[in-house]
């Protein structure tokens, strides 16, 4: 609900939201339903960034519009910050955060400043 910009003060829409779901395929997933919205691409990004294996459907009309597997570039800027404070991308310096993803399974990202390994990436996204 963060990622996508959620909070008890705008929801105008309909949220359901699952956990644990039975799956054929995945044995079990969760799931966000999210009525009148349609996810922008850094929203995106962002999801691919705590759960890299995270489908999106698009449905309009009742119908399956679309349907796409997120996926994890090999380079990431402006989604997350440095954990690392002394980084020069949190001293007040105009620098956008930027990662080199090492790693997808789970998400490994290195900043490309400071070479730290950005370990919980939930509490660092922007």
């Amino acid at each position: 609900m963060k990622i996508i910009g959620f909070n008890e003060n705008n929801i105008d829409s309909s949220i359901s939201i699952g956990i644990h779901v039975q799956s054929e395929v995945m044995g079990w997933k969760d799931l966000v339903k999210i009525e009148d919205r349609e996810l922008d691409a850094e929203t995106v990004d962002k999801i691919a960034l705590i759960a890299p294996d995270a489908t999106i459907s698009i449905i309009r009309d009742y119908y399956v519009a679309e349907k796409y597997k997120v996926s994890l570039e090999g380079h990431v800027v402006g989604l997350a910050r440095c954990s690392n404070p002394n980084c020069i991308t949190n001293r007040g310096e105009p620098v956008a955060p930027e990662f080199v993803v090492e790693g997808t399974h789970p998400p490994k990202l290195r900043c490309c400043y400071c070479d730290r390994i950005l370990i919980n990436i939930t509490d660092n996204l922007l």
